[in-house]
């Protein structure tokens, strides 16, 4: 069995009325449009296919609903998601294990009352976050009872990667060249934003808090020893913050709640990487995820990552954790018949 444990998906209701007329945006937005997989479930059923006793646990694709809803509608539009998802779930079980909601992220006041709703009563495994709240970091102080909640249901949340071509790689320029805000400032925002929550003290307060990061951590396990022996020396290179008070207080060093985090193996097909990310963060925080629909080629992502998987030099135990046994324990899932 493999469960996919981080992939998007549109309902079909929730694409036409919000997305199929270009309200996505731009950038982001215009990839999202012309995928098939990510809406026609005939379509997205034959790929998944190929793979046997493959399921996967949805999540809506980006770009995040406060690009397209202010925040008096955005509550709405995350209602709409939600309850397209939660459908899907309930009439393609075998398909479909589970969801993880999705939160108006310009309304804090709304995104709590909806992670309730979606959990309560659509039967949500959790919640998805992206890397910023509509441009707030998320330590702000407005998003600690969600993580407090999350912690008290012991249910995880997905953390997926968000910037566009506004953020521009130099200050002397406009926009991002060349796509880099996706190639590399994805995995630098993710990797912000699980700096963020770590020195924000989100693991002493939490410490069974469950964090599922999107494409193997980004760049977190390449960067290992500046995570590591760097940020022991925090403070050192700072001049006007005592850091060094901050790395006191903490109860483990730096890259210790790093290791807390998990992290899924949706790489595009890199080797290297996989390799890379399963020996930082170790087997049992390791989740199989392919990022379908976003293939180059239908099938290609959960191809190659279950080739690289099966490649790889470790037990059959450790694989089969992995492919499915740690979704389910992290996702409170009962057996898989």
């Amino acid at each position: 069995m493999k469960i996919d444990v981080f992939n998007h998906v549109f309902p079909k209701a929730f694409f036409d009325r919000y997305i199929s007329g270009g309200g996505g945006g731009k950038d982001i937005g215009k990839r999202v449009v012309n995928i098939p997989v990510a809406v026609d479930l005939d379509h997205r059923f034959r790929v998944m296919d190929e793979f046997g006793d493959f399921r996967q646990v949805i999540t809506l694709p980006t770009p995040p609903l406060e690009v397209f809803a202010p925040p008096h509608v955005s509550p709405d539009v995350a209602r709409a998601a939600n309850d397209g998802l939660a459908e899907l779930v309930l009439k393609h079980p075998d398909r479909f294990i589970a969801f993880a909601a999705s939160l108006p992220l310009n309304n804090f006041d709304a995104c709590f009352r909806e992670a309730e709703r979606a959990i309560d009563e659509l039967g949500a495994r959790g919640v998805m976050l992206y890397s910023n709240a509509a441009g707030v970091a998320l330590d702000a102080p407005e998003l600690k009872p969600l993580f407090a909640e999350m912690a008290r249901r012991d249910l995880p949340i997905w953390l997926h990667p968000i910037r566009d071509a506004s953020f521009a790689d130099y200050q002397t320029e406009a926009q991002s060249l060349y796509e880099i805000w996706w190639t590399f400032g994805w995995p630098y925002e993710t990797s912000v934003a699980m700096a963020r929550l770590v020195f924000s003290g989100v693991f002493d307060r939490h410490p069974g808090i469950k964090i599922i990061t999107h494409h193997m951590g980004g760049m977190v396990p390449y960067f290992e020893g500046r995570v590591g022996h760097g940020w022991d020396q925090l403070g050192k290179r700072t001049s006007d913050k005592d850091y060094a008070s901050l790395l006191k207080s903490m109860k483990k060093r730096p890259v210790e709640y790093f290791h807390q985090f998990y992290a899924d193996t949706a790489l595009f097909g890199a080797t290297a990487a996989t390799r890379c990310g399963l020996d930082f963060f170790g087997a049992d925080h390791v989740l199989f995820a392919t990022d379908m629909p976003f293939d180059p080629a239908p099938g290609l992502y959960a191809r190659e990552t279950i080739r690289i998987i099966d490649g790889l030099d470790i037990t059959s135990d450790e694989r089969d954790r992995i492919y499915y046994r740690n979704a389910m324990k992290l996702l409170n899932l009962a057996a898989v018949k």
